[in-house]
C-alpha cells in the first residue's frame, strides 16, 4: 500500500508539472502538455485504478490550488478523467465462455482494444466540447471569440490585418474545433500505447500484449460517423459539435486503417519501407490520415483483412 501511495504520488506531481508547464511559453511545453496524462496512465495500467485515482486527486489538488478553479476542472476533465479511466479499461477482463456453456477456465477475455479506441475518441470529444463552451454558449459567439484571439495573435506578431489575414483567420476558426478533436484523440491513443509499453517493459503489463493489427470498431461506430456527418451540415452549436465528433471518429477509423495496412502488407518484402514511408508522412503532412480512415472504413464494410488472411493463410507451426 506505501508502495502504491508512493507511485501515486510521483504520477501526480509529475502529471500536474507537465500541464502547468504550459505558462513557461516554451514550445517544449505544449509537447509536455499532450503528454501529461502518461504517469496517470503508467499508474493505472502497472499499479491499478486506485493508484491513478489517487494520482489525479493529487494531481487535480495542485493545479487548483495553483492556478485556480477553471484549471482544475480542464485538467480533471482532459486529462484526469481519461487516463483513469483508460487505464482502468485496459486491465478489465473477465473469464472467457468455453463453447458457449457457461463454463470458465483460466483463459481471461479482455476488454477489446476498439472499444477502447472508440472511448478515446469519446473522451476526445468532450474535452474539445467542455473547451469550446467555454469560450461562448452558441457558435457565433465561439466564432468571435476565437477570431479575436486569432488576430490578437497576428497583431503581436507585428503582422498587419489586410483581406489574407482576415481569410487565413476565417480558415482557422473553422478547422480549430475539428483540429482539435484530431489532436485530442491522436495524443490520447499515442499517450495509452506508450503507457502500455512503459509498463510492459517493465514487466508489470497484468494482460498480454494485444495484437494492434486486429483493431476493430463496433459497428456501430460506422451508424454514429453517418449520423455526425450529416449533422454538420444543420448549422449553429449542433453542427460544430457534430464536427468534433466526426473528426474525433475518423482519427479513429485512421488509426484502424494502420492496422489494416499492417496486415496487407504482411507477405510484402518491402514491408518496413512502405510502412515507415506512411508513418513518416502521416506525422510530416497529417493529411495522409484521411487515405487510412478511408482504408480503415473499407475494411469495416467489406472486411478487407479477413479476405486477406484467408487468401493469404499464415504458415502453420512446425511439428
Amino acid at each position: 500500500m506505501i508502495g502504491q501511495i508512493l507511485i501515486a504520488l510521483a504520477a501526480g506531481c509529475a502529471s500536474a508539472t507537465m500541464f502547468a508547464s504550459l505558462t513557461s511559453g516554451a514550445l517544449i511545453s505544449l509537447v509536455l502538455l499532450y503528454l501529461s496524462p502518461l504517469p496517470l496512465m503508467v499508474a493505472a495500467i502497472g499499479w491499478g485504478p486506485l493508484s491513478a485515482a489517487i494520482a489525479a486527486i493529487i494531481a487535480a489538488l495542485g493545479v487548483g490550488a495553483i492556478f485556480g478553479s477553471a484549471d482544475l476542472i480542464a485538467y480533471s476533465i482532459a486529462i484526469a478523467l481519461p487516463a483513469c479511466w483508460l487505464g482502468h479499461l485496459c486491465l478489465l477482463g473477465r473469464p472467457a465462455d468455453q463453447n458457449g456453456a457457461g463454463s470458465t477456465s483460466a483463459a481471461i477475455e479482455w476488454y477489446p482494444i476498439g472499444h477502447i479506441l472508440l472511448w478515446i475518441a469519446g473522451f476526445a470529444v468532450l474535452a474539445t466540447g467542455a473547451a469550446l463552451l467555454t469560450l461562448g454558449a452558441d457558435a457565433r459567439t465561439i466564432a468571435s471569440t476565437l477570431r479575436k484571439f486569432l488576430l490578437g495573435v497576428f497583431a503581436a506578431n507585428k503582422v498587419s490585418a489586410g483581406t489574407d489575414v482576415n481569410r487565413l483567420v476565417e480558415a482557422m476558426v473553422s478547422f480549430a474545433p475539428p483540429a482539435a478533436a484530431i489532436l485530442a484523440t491522436a495524443t490520447l491513443a499515442l499517450n495509452l500505447w506508450l503507457a502500455a509499453k512503459v509498463t510492459a517493459t517493465s514487466g508489470r503489463l497484468a494482460r498480454p500484449w494485444p495484437d494492434l493489427k486486429a483493431i476493430k470498431l463496433p459497428p456501430m461506430t460506422m451508424v454514429a460517423l453517418c449520423v455526425a456527418v450529416g449533422l454538420c451540415f444543420s448549422g449553429g452549436l449542433l453542427a460544430m459539435l457534430a464536427k468534433v465528433s466526426a473528426s474525433a471518429l475518423l482519427v479513429s477509423y485512421g488509426i484502424t486503417g494502420l492496422a489494416v495496412l499492417h496486415t496487407l502488407t504482411l507477405a510484402l518484402k518491402s514491408r518496413a519501407f512502405w510502412l515507415g514511408s506512411t508513418y513518416a508522412f502521416v506525422l510530416a503532412l497529417g493529411w495522409p490520415l484521411l487515405a487510412l480512415a478511408a482504408l480503415g472504413l473499407a475494411d469495416a464494410a467489406f472486411g478487407l483483412r479477413q479476405r486477406y488472411l484467408r487468401a493469404h493463410p499464415p504458415p502453420l507451426p512446425a511439428p
